[in-house]
């Protein structure tokens, strides 16, 4: 089966919202999503802003618990996606095997220079509903891009 793994930094709010949308999302793909954290704990739950930012979409990720990244979630997964540059540039010297896998989630979509998917720890409910909305539209762009692959193939 083949695995899309989302990186943020500790696994509370923008990898484990991109997960759970892109497992909704996805339509009949087949694909597992997973979603860790460049500094995460292990087994912290999602942070309550993304709970209920999630929950107002009809997704809950009440069950979710953060993991940190490891040598064998990278060498499992299709795509790395971080959410930000300095993810990203973590991932490649961490783990300079799977460098040609990690792109930022915004790569794939129109805009010829990716951006960063800002941090919205601490921020406002109405912070945490942005990057979910901003999330949902990179994935948009992803999930295109992974079926434009499949025809392909």
């Amino acid at each position: 089966m083949s695995m899309v793994l989302f990186i943020c930094t500790g696994n509370t709010c923008r990898s484990p919202m991109a997960e759970a949308l892109f497992l909704q999302r996805q339509g009949d793909m087949g694909w597992e999503a997973r979603s860790a954290g460049i500094f995460a704990n292990t087994g912290a739950p999602a942070s309550p802003h993304s709970i209920t930012a999630m929950k107002e979409i009809g997704i809950d990720i009440t069950g979710h618990r953060s993991q940190p990244l490891t040598s064998a979630l990278t060498e499992e997964a299709d795509f790395i996606l971080a959410m930000s540059s300095n993810h990203a540039a973590n991932i490649c010297e961490r783990f300079p095997e799977v460098g040609n896998k990690v792109f930022l989630i915004n790569a794939f979509g129109t805009s010829k220079v990716p951006a960063d998917v800002s941090d919205p720890f601490g921020g406002t409910l109405n912070t945490y509903k942005r990057t979910r909305d901003e999330i949902d539209r990179a994935l948009s762009d992803l999930i295109l891009f992974i079926r434009e692959g499949q025809k392909n193939a």
